[in-house]
């Protein structure tokens, strides 16, 4: 948890904005308030907790609907006015059940708001963290919990099996499908090197050995 609480400045309702933003996709989810008590509850649970403005109540994220949101970390911002909360979420953040509070109508399902300059090695890297994360807490409602519960033969097979749906796509399907198919392929993947104990740099290092190979024999 990247803050001090006292370092923040809320507003004079004893209010400051969260902007919640899933962990693993970059994906801004919604935007909402905390006061201290909600922030001191979300800090405890691990879980989203925030303050209705117009019920005048807390409300615990996903308590009734199932779609709670696991904390991965609070960072505050530079004027310490605003918090960007990253988590795994359960479900759809927004009470329409749409994916996000910002997907407008006639936007495709699930559309992605990522920071698109971000590079594929710096994702890749977030989402391992992510994964180790996981296969340490093991949070309920969690697919990748889900999957290292089950062991690695279970791990194995989706591997396997996402690799057959990737050549299926590659040979008869369109490239929106080769790149979803690809990338549910290198997310079991990641999952099964942390599952080995396996780095990102130990394949870095792997890769450049074998491009220096390839240098020397030209």
């Amino acid at each position: 948890m990247i803050f001090e609480i006292e370092n923040l400045k809320f507003d004079e309702r004893g209010l400051i904005p969260a902007i919640v933003q899933d962990a693993a996709t970059k994906e801004v989810l919604m935007l909402a308030y905390m006061n201290a008590e909600s922030l001191r509850r979300t800090v405890e649970t691990n879980e989203t907790w925030f303050w209705s403005r117009s019920r005048k109540e807390f409300w615990h994220k996903g308590a009734s609907s199932g779609n709670t949101q696991r904390v991965i970390d609070i960072r505050s911002d530079c004027d310490g006015d605003t918090l960007l909360i990253r988590v795994e979420p359960a479900g759809p953040a927004c009470h329409t059940g749409a994916r996000t509070c910002f997907q407008n109508e006639g936007d495709p399902p699930e559309q992605s708001f990522d920071d698109s300059t971000e590079s594929l090695g710096s994702l890749l890297d977030g989402l391992y963290s992510l994964i180790t994360t996981r296969k340490a807490e093991r949070p309920e409602g969690s697919y990748t919990t889900k999957l290292f519960d089950e062991g690695l033969k279970r791990i194995l097979a989706k591997v396997d099996e996402e690799s057959q749906e990737t050549i299926v796509a590659g040979r008869e399907e369109s490239d929106q499908r080769l790149v979803e198919e690809t990338s549910d392929l290198l997310y079991h993947l990641l999952v099964l090197l942390v599952q080995r104990g396996v780095t990102l740099d130990q394949i870095r290092d792997e890769l450049a050995k074998r491009r220096g190979k390839r240098r020397s024999a030209k």
